[in-house]
């Protein structure tokens, strides 16, 4: 499900279901043990999907046959999820081999810099479109990372972009080719986790410590 290996100070994470790259309570889990690891043995960590797809979201089987309440359950959970990589002290690169939709395109929204490839591929938050209303932290990750002139078209309306739309939209930052898209994230966090640590992490949660705030409390963390 997620692979932990480390080169230098930089942990490289990578995610690969065979599918989907769902989110579920595998994901979550193993994400947070990969994270914890990070806090400890590295100075910033690279996020990286499976050829053609970062993620498509929450688990859909957990989402359509455990009723309401288990649903919100694994939505919390994920949420909590995506506070700790919104908020973590350390850089934390994406490297989106694909698609990346809702939870998958929160993941994006969560990360300080944000790689991915051209090609067919969808990237958005596509939550209107099937019939969900966004929990309080895509709201807020929508508002903290996404330009305003897509915030309507994307929270709202379901848009899905395609790479190139996603760097003007907000969710990646650069396209990069195939076959440097990790190497070129590896080496964007070594250069991050060079940067002296507490300035660091005081100037990331300085900048993002309304949404946070606010996504704590609509999760009841403390």
């Amino acid at each position: 499900m997620l692979d932990y290996k480390q080169e230098g100070d930089v942990a490289i994470l990578t995610a690969d279901d065979g599918k989907a790259n769902a989110v579920g309570y595998e994901f979550i889990s193993t994400m947070n043990e990969a994270l914890d690891r990070v806090e400890k043995d590295a100075k910033a960590v690279v996020i990286v999907g499976r050829p053609g797809r970062f993620s498509g979201g929450f688990d859909l089987s957990v989402m359509k046959s455990g009723g309401v309440e288990e649903a919100l359950k694994l939505v919390g959970q994920g949420g909590k999820m995506l506070l700790r990589m919104f908020s973590f002290p350390k850089p934390v690169v994406a490297a989106c081999t694909g698609h990346a939709i809702a939870a998958g395109a929160f993941m994006l929204l969560s990360s300080d810099t944000r790689y991915g490839v051209g090609g067919d591929f969808k990237i958005g938050l596509n939550e209107t479109a099937i019939g969900m209303t966004l929990p309080v932290f895509g709201f807020q990750l929508a508002k903290a990372r996404l330009s305003k002139r897509h915030l309507t078209a994307s929270a709202i309306q379901a848009k899905l972009y395609d790479p190139a739309g996603a760097v003007d939209a907000g969710f990646l930052d650069e396209i990069v080719p195939d076959d440097q898209l990790v190497s070129r994230a590896v080496e964007t966090a070594a250069a991050l986790g060079a940067m002296p640590a507490d300035a660091y992490k005081g100037n990331k949660l300085g900048i993002r410590q309304e949404f946070i705030d606010i996504i704590a409390k609509s999760l009841d963390v403390r």
